[in-house]
């Protein structure tokens, strides 16, 4: 498998030969969702610029709702870099409709995403771009062999429990869904965007499952990722019946 993953690596950098562009012209939307991020958006935006070096690219942050000065940091650093642009709601809209609202607005033929706690490796952004290329859509894939993934027990027993059931009742193929780490044609994200009802976590998945029923070419890609330090977002009781309960809807729902 290791001779896999360098050979992945050298078609990456080979491949961004053509992902330079005219200049001007941006290939890569990257989004940043932001929901009270205030402390963690100037380094999420500094690791992307690095990481990004040799693309022509964007990033958006996609500021919903914040009450700990997540807007005015976006626009301070939006002011230093004409590459970063806001997208910005008065009121909380949820993770899909806030990124449905920045992909609507991205420039690049491939819009993507990563989070702002950084616990996807930003280094292995131009191989996600570069497998776009190739694809329709594109995830960090936690659990390939060639991964390497560092996190709590009880977090790691209810992702895998996710994801297994995900691919038992929504008919899935991937190993994970809910990496945050993703890049899509700017033109299927867009489908995706009008097909969706979940406005919230769930939406990863859910974009994921239905690509990959209208048969579109779906990829995970091994990356880096370590549990954040800072104090979780995440209940797991809460969010266990609410992604339990949001499988059931997905199963009964007609698209």
């Amino acid at each position: 498998m290791v001779w896999r993953w360098k050979a992945f690596i050298w078609f990456a950098r080979v491949s961004l030969v053509g992902l330079k562009g005219n200049l001007g012209n941006v290939v890569f939307s990257l989004v940043i969702p932001a929901h009270n991020e205030a402390k963690q958006l100037p380094a999420a935006v500094a690791a992307a610029v690095g990481a990004l070096d040799g693309i022509n690219f964007e990033i958006i942050i996609a500021e919903d709702g914040s009450s700990d000065g997540s807007l005015a940091v976006a626009e301070a650093l939006a002011k230093k870099d004409a590459r970063v642009r806001v997208s910005h709601s008065d009121e909380k809209l949820g993770r899909g409709r806030a990124l449905c609202r920045a992909f609507h607005m991205a420039r690049g033929e491939i819009v993507g995403y990563m989070d702002a706690d950084l616990s996807t490796e930003p280094k292995y952004l131009k191989a996600l771009v570069a497998a776009a290329r190739e694809a329709d859509y594109v995830t960090g894939g936690r659990y390939l062999p060639a991964s390497s993934t560092a996190r709590g027990a009880k977090r790691y027993a209810f992702s895998k429990g996710f994801n297994w059931l995900v691919r038992l009742l929504l008919g899935s193929k991937l190993g994970d869904h809910q990496c945050g780490f993703k890049a899509i044609r700017r033109s299927e994200a867009l489908e995706l965007c009008a097909l969706a009802r979940e406005n919230h976590w769930f939406w990863d998945t859910e974009t994921l499952v239905l690509s990959q029923r209208r048969g579109k070419k779906v990829i995970e890609i091994p990356v880096e990722w370590r549990e954040s330090t800072r104090e979780s977002k995440v209940n797991l009781l809460k969010d266990a019946l609410s992604m339990g309960s949001a499988i059931a809807r997905m199963r009964l729902r007609r698209y």
